[in-house]
């Protein structure tokens, strides 16, 4: 075990041996000349001071070197290099101070090693994703947004490749005026580039954060040509299936229903006939409801945006169908498609009645929050499993016997067509709430 000598036991040795020689040298001074203590006093001065001199700063000399190699590590961590090291021959509290330095320099090095690793893995990930991603910013100065970041993907994308940070975002987007459509609108949505054949559809994401004290925005542009081909190509053989069941329901009673009466007129018995023209009358117009319904979907219009009074368009929608309106409306005017919003809610709030909740407990809020409105429905039916929450709001899909499945899927088609989204939950003590959210 290496001994240990502190830095006080090791001052108060050499000043207590400065002293003992400094005395030494006083008597022996004192028995050459004798009655003459100023004459002694000078010799001994001359004599310990340039040894104390020499000494101190023999033992001085190496601690100050060490305080200057503290100072240039030092500065070396704050510019991020954390490779030196120092040593300290001595077994004192200055070899603490030194080893406490030199543990601090590796946990240094390994965090900034681990950082490394972290940052080479995000960039290897971000820069081989498929999805195109951008950061821009608008500099202090600038005429507009600028690309302060993009992947692989952005760069093939709009840029045949080449670099894209440091251009101005309007610059680079010249050609892909879908896209600057698409950005026109806010919001996150879906937007088509290219002709025929070689036309691709593309989702685009948009988030906003603060970074270094100044506003970036994210840009996501995912392809989804494929993806909905895929899914159309399932979505026509769900419909031709669900098209199909509907006509043979109804059609294989009709041709029954026709051969009764065609019976009936031979063998000259009429007074039936009435009653099976009354059902085939009914039959063909359930046909005919449930293919305007399709045809409604299909072919839904662009919405065409106006200035509405929330006042006037609830009081428009309590005409048409029953409910209690929840909390104060929003002093600002509504901006939507009057027509297109009142069949979504009015598709929700019958759906509402039809839970099985009473009349009393449907409710309608609309209530402004930050930069979007929220139009919430809610009742006390039966609310909905976890299979049908999934698949609720899928062109199609429902749970009733005559059902069509196009009510939910209809205001959802409506919601995103107005930059917003649809969302479906069950609420504490029962029933179901749907959330309808639309950019203010």
């Amino acid at each position: 075990m290496k001994f240990r000598l502190s830095l006080v036991t090791r001052w108060s040795a050499l000043v207590g041996t400065l002293l003992a020689v400094g005395i030494i040298i006083a008597l022996a001074l004192d028995h050459l000349l004798p009655g003459r203590p100023l004459a002694v006093l000078g010799i001994c001065l001359l004599c310990v001071v340039p040894i104390s001199i020499i000494t101190l700063r023999s033992q001085v000399q190496p601690i100050l070197s060490l305080f200057r190699a503290l100072e240039g590590t030092v500065t070396s961590y704050r510019d991020g290099d954390f490779s030196f090291s120092l040593h300290w021959p001595q077994n004192d509290e200055l070899s603490d101070l030194i080893a406490a330095h030199n543990a601090l320099g590796e946990v240094l090095r390994e965090q900034r090693l681990d950082l490394v690793q972290r940052e080479l893995l995000l960039d290897t990930m971000v820069q081989n994703t498929p999805v195109a991603m951008l950061l821009v910013t608008e500099p202090p100065g600038a005429a507009g947004r600028v690309i302060v970041y993009a992947n692989v993907a952005a760069r093939q994308l709009l840029f045949e490749g080449h670099k894209l940070e440091g251009h101005a975002l309007h610059d680079v987007l010249k050609k892909t005026p879908a896209l600057v459509e698409a950005l026109a609108r806010g919001g996150d949505g879906l937007f088509t580039a290219g002709d025929g054949e070689e036309e691709e559809v593309y989702h685009l994401a948009r988030r906003n954060f603060s970074l270094n004290g100044r506003r970036h925005e994210l840009l996501l542009l995912r392809q989804l040509t494929a993806e909905l081909r895929r899914q159309e190509v399932q979505t026509w053989k769900k419909v031709i299936r669900v098209m199909s069941h509907e006509l043979n329901n109804s059609l294989a009673p009709l041709a029954s229903l026709a051969h009764s009466g065609a019976e009936l007129v031979r063998r000259g018995q009429t007074e039936r006939l009435p009653q099976i023209l009354q059902t085939i009358g009914e039959r063909t117009r359930h046909l005919e409801s449930f293919i305007l319904g399709y045809a409604r979907f299909a072919k839904l219009p662009a919405p065409r945006l106006e200035t509405i009074a929330w006042a006037d368009f609830v009081a428009g929608l309590a005409g048409q169908v029953a409910f209690r309106l929840g909390g104060e409306l929003p002093e600002s005017p509504a901006h939507i498609d009057r027509a297109q919003m009142e069949q979504a809610l009015l598709n929700l709030l019958k759906n509402a009645h039809e839970s099985g909740s009473r009349p009393e407990d449907v409710e309608l809020h609309v209530r402004r929050v930050q930069d979007v409105v929220r139009i919430d429905v809610f009742d006390r039916g039966t609310g909905m499993n976890d299979a049908v929450l999934t698949n609720a709001l899928v062109p199609f899909y429902s749970t009733k016997r005559s059902g069509t499945g196009l009510g939910l899927a209809l205001a959802r088609e409506i919601a995103e067509a107005h930059g917003g989204r649809i969302t479906l939950g069950n609420r504490e003590g029962g029933g179901l709430a749907v959330t309808l959210i639309l950019p203010a």
